[in-house]
């Protein structure tokens, strides 16, 4: 006999003061505001942008009026995903010819996830040179797909120098929230999961650090898990 057994697979960066950030953005600091030695306990004053380190980011992050997290009910943060491997695209963006041979299972699962591998360089200058992004195009088609959530293994979903924001604005259009500087994903590649990206509830909040992870159902006896059907784990 066989029961199911969960693997959770940590898909978030650390936050720590040496971090890679944005360009611009002040990078953390996590203060000691009290000590063993001093207080008896221990408690730390963070200093952190919304969007610092594995992070989410709201519609009202970039359209004006659209909604903040803290007024989206907590299982929009949680459903099935699906990892899309375009780990050996480079020097073009990802085309809508990359994703739409996984469309049947897109339409199964609630986030998607693409593994572009650059996760590899987090730390290095590199993390910032170009990284692979959606065509205006693929983002548009994969909004129309009715999904929960997008996230990346980048700083960005949209290229380092952007303004107009392209990826960023047709996710958002379509009420989708998007994850980026996700840790490295090939671990979940071909495997049924549950994505969870919850963030801190703030007030009127645009973003936040979350603690992504993803949920993976394995067959105790046998060892092993398959991607199928994009159900939900339970």
């Amino acid at each position: 006999m066989t029961r199911p057994t969960l693997d959770i697979i940590d898909l978030t960066h650390a936050i720590s003061p040496a971090m890679p950030v944005f360009p611009g953005t002040e990078p953390p600091r996590l203060d000691d505001a009290y000590t063993i030695e001093r207080n008896g306990f221990a408690e730390k004053m963070l200093h952190l942008v919304s969007h610092t380190g594995t992070h989410i980011d709201a519609p009202g992050h970039i359209l004006p009026g659209a909604v903040r997290l803290d007024a989206m009910d907590a299982d929009r943060f949680l459903g099935p995903g699906l990892v899309l491997d375009v780990s050996a695209v480079r020097g073009r963006q990802v085309e809508i010819g990359d994703l739409e041979t996984h469309e049947a299972l897109l339409r199964n699962v609630e986030f998607a996830l693409l593994h572009t591998g650059w996760a590899k360089h987090w730390g290095e200058e590199e993390y910032f040179r170009p990284y692979p992004v959606l065509s205006p195009a693929a983002a548009q088609w994969l909004a129309g797909l009715g999904l929960k959530g997008f996230g990346v293994d980048t700083i960005s979903v949209d290229e380092i120098d952007s303004t107009a924001l392209p990826v960023h604005r047709a996710l958002f259009a379509q009420n989708m929230v998007i994850i980026e500087n996700l840790a490295d994903m090939k671990l979940l590649l071909g495997k049924e999961f549950t994505f969870s990206c919850l963030p801190l509830k703030i007030v009127d909040a645009d973003g936040s650090p979350i603690r992504a992870v993803a949920i993976v159902t394995r067959d105790e006896e046998e060892g092993n898990s398959a991607y199928g059907s994009g159900r939900k784990v339970e």
